[in-house]
């Protein structure tokens, strides 16, 4: 815990950092890729950096963080660190990389808030740093423990063995070891990070959940192809480098450098219903689940829903019906933005996920994957329909923005 001293200051001081530290987080990554221009080449994600997705996130967790921290009551602070932790390790982040973080956030508060950063303000949040960094660091290395590598030593070296176009933008993979040895046991729910070698020589990382695991020496991963767009107030969202490029540019005989699988989304063993919601490309981890439950025999009540913008765009659409059809206690309804000419029925409509028109049992774990809008409004739907909290557990793909209020 923090100081009696440090906790005042961080108190009384944290509505002012916390209001600035949206501005802050900006300066704090502009000047880290200026000392250190390796780390946005080849570590952070530079779609998220361009949108202000990453700087979002960051920001919501550290206030989060701190707010956790000095509180007298309420959730464990060590809860907001799982999912950036699970992050991390995918990314191989090692313990002497968290000085670079100190010095160039610090000098970015200072930049941003000037003479309110007294050498007692300074002390303070200071401390708060290396509370977060040192419990990240302690996660991050149980983690690697548990995966049997050393610390940041999480890379291999996969053969696509094929792939699958399973929607118009959607491209599913089989990767597997060279020598056909065997592959890491994942958890249903888990991701690995891909890293692939840009044609401007910049090497960037993204995560993708496991779909399935073919034989023990394959993951099957899918990626769908990010067109550029355009936000609410018109700014231009570049299309994702990396989804694009994998779909253009890697075919069966050729190498990807993969991660080790992390990720916090994790299938509970245990015997409560089970509720999967996801819309669009979100389906990923809940096939990776559905496999799972499959393979194992799984006579769980399972309630499955999922929406999309219309049949032929649905990824894994018939893997889906087929997965659920071989659980004896499973239920599958679909919505779709565009039903064309089909017929309405129970299990296939028209429009948007309605959770009014379906029976969500009180004591069932609810997993949700898909854009943050349709996850938000999920779940406050399951909140006023008396849901607890903690039996919603959720995924976010690139940064949890959602962080500091889920």
């Amino acid at each position: 815990m923090l100081s009696t001293k440090s906790a005042h200051v961080v108190k009384a001081t944290l509505p002012v950092i916390g209001a600035a530290i949206g501005d802050i987080t900006p300066v704090f990554y502009k000047r880290m890729f200026v000392a250190h221009p390796e780390l946005e080449q080849n570590l952070f994600n530079r779609g998220n950096q361009a949108q202000g997705d990453q700087q979002s996130a960051l920001a919501g967790a550290v206030a989060a963080y701190a707010t956790l921290l000095v509180a007298e009551d309420g959730r464990d602070p060590l809860e907001v660190l799982a999912r950036i932790a699970h992050k991390h390790a995918s990314l191989g982040i090692t313990e002497d990389q968290y000085p670079i973080v100190h010095e160039h956030l610090f000098a970015a508060i200072v930049e941003v808030l000037g003479d309110a950063v007294t050498p007692e303000v300074a002390s303070a949040w200071d401390e708060v740093y290396w509370h977060m960094a040192n419990a990240l660091v302690t996660i991050e290395n149980g983690l690697y423990a548990e995966t049997g590598v050393t610390p940041g030593d999480v890379w291999r070296t996969l053969v696509l063995r094929s792939r699958l176009q399973e929607s118009p933008d959607t491209v599913s993979f089989v990767l597997g070891t060279p020598d056909d040895s065997p592959l890491p046991a994942a958890l249903p729910g888990q991701y690995i990070s891909v890293q692939v070698a840009l044609p401007d020589g910049a090497r960037q990382i993204r995560q993708y959940s496991l779909t399935h695991a073919p034989k023990s020496s394959e993951w099957g991963i899918t990626i769908k192809a990010l067109p550029a767009s355009h936000t609410d107030d018109g700014a231009i969202v570049p299309a994702g480098e990396v989804s694009n490029f994998l779909q253009n540019n890697l075919f069966e005989g050729d190498e990807i450098r993969v991660s080790a699988p992390f990720g916090d989304l994790v299938l509970e063993d245990i015997e409560a219903p089970l509720v999967l919601i996801s819309a669009g490309i979100g389906i990923t981890p809940i096939i990776g689940i559905l496999h799972y439950l499959a393979s194992t025999g799984s006579t769980r009540e399972v309630l499955v829903l999922h929406a999309d913008r219309s049949p032929a765009r649905h990824a894994h659409r018939q893997e889906l019906k087929e997965l659920v059809a071989q659980l004896p206690a499973a239920t599958l309804h679909r919505w779709y933005e565009d039903l064309g000419v089909r017929p309405t029925r129970d299990v296939l409509r028209a429009g948007r996920v309605d959770l009014g028109t379906v029976e969500i049992p009180a004591d069932a774990s609810i997993y949700l994957c898909g854009p943050l809008p349709f996850m938000e409004s999920v779940r406050r739907t399951l909140v006023e329909q008396h849901v607890p909290e903690a039996n919603i557990h959720y995924e976010v793909f690139g940064p949890d923005k959602w962080l500091a209020s889920a």
